[in-house]
């Protein structure tokens, strides 16, 4: 039995029981793939998967109770080898860290910048993705940390961890007539004109959706999008008035834009921070957590990583 041998049956499964995909992921051949599973199924004296002709179908019995035992000895291996390298190299290597665009756009770039500083030759790479993906980033381990405010407390392989509350804004052209407003802006307000948010999962949408609902209204949605910074630009084209996170409005910079306060319409939203239960982490790892939200010291996370009794 060798780790190559579990990373071909691992592959297999994640890509969907396709061997020219596990090849191309493991940089190896087709039939490479096939004689690691076929010797390790005949060492192990069991048939791992399902076969129709030559081809992989699924996972027999035996299968499904080997995979979660195959995911943890390669885990393992890569905690023994990422502990190994803290101490060898106690400042140099790698960081991965997922996030949704809002996320590495606006609440991101002061920790990396002031992280890289510290940390200079440590090689850092910001994927982006829906907080979905953000989640399999982190299940497949891709990703280090993910970060992002919906979805990551749905997956129970992941321990998620507060950073911090945000609420949403208005974004409306100049001279728009919710800026003549005397008293604070309503939903009765919002639902007579078209609006641009973002897509359903994505920054706190389910919030947005939630305060109309409690007054029984339905809003007019005429354009979502994942980034704040195109809900933007179509409310400058006049579209509609856009309804994006607040830490995406700048009044320096979104000149042409006038913004209105919707913290008192939707509840409050909270993004999380990320990580794959059982994972080591190295001593930088937890140097970047606590830069980007100052209340994760290296002590709460590792109290939250603890295996739950």
């Amino acid at each position: 039995m060798n780790f190559q041998q579990l990373r071909s049956v691992r592959e297999t499964v994640r890509c969907g029981f396709n061997l020219t995909e596990v090849a191309a992921m493991l940089y190896t051949s087709q039939p490479g793939v096939s004689r690691q599973i076929r010797e390790l199924e005949e060492e192990l004296g069991i048939d791992i998967f399902v076969r129709l002709g030559k081809r992989l179908t699924g996972l027999t019995p035996p299968g499904e109770t080997l995979i979660p035992i195959i995911e943890r000895l390669l885990d393992d291996a890569e905690n023994l080898r990422r502990a190994g390298a803290d101490f060898s190299t106690s400042n140099q290597g790698r960081l991965s860290v997922a996030a949704t665009h809002s996320q590495a756009r606006y609440a991101l770039p002061p920790a990396v910048r002031d992280f890289r500083q510290l940390f200079p030759e440590v090689s850092f790479h910001l994927h982006q993705g829906s907080p979905k993906q953000v989640a399999e980033m982190l299940l497949s381990g891709e990703a280090d940390l993910g970060v992002a405010t919906e979805a990551l407390t749905e997956y129970p392989q992941l321990v998620t961890l507060p950073c911090y509350r945000w609420t949403h804004s208005v974004v409306v052209p100049p001279g728009h007539p919710l800026t003549e407003l005397t008293e604070p802006v309503t939903v009765d307000d919002l639902v007579q004109y078209p609006i641009i948010t973002y897509e359903v999962g994505y920054t706190g949408r389910s919030h947005i959706d939630e305060g109309f609902a409690k007054q029984g209204l339905q809003p007019n949605v005429v354009l979502t999008a994942m980034d704040a910074d195109v809900i933007k630009t179509y409310v400058e084209l006049g579209m509609g008035i856009g309804i994006v996170a607040s830490i995406a409005v700048d009044s320096q910079r979104d000149t042409h834009l006038r913004v209105l306060d919707a913290g008192h319409l939707f509840e409050i939203n909270t993004t999380r921070l990320a990580i794959k239960r059982g994972t080591w982490l190295r001593g930088y790892v937890y140097s970047f957590i606590e830069t980007f939200a100052p209340t994760l010291t290296k002590e709460e996370v590792l109290r939250a990583l603890q295996p739950v009794a």
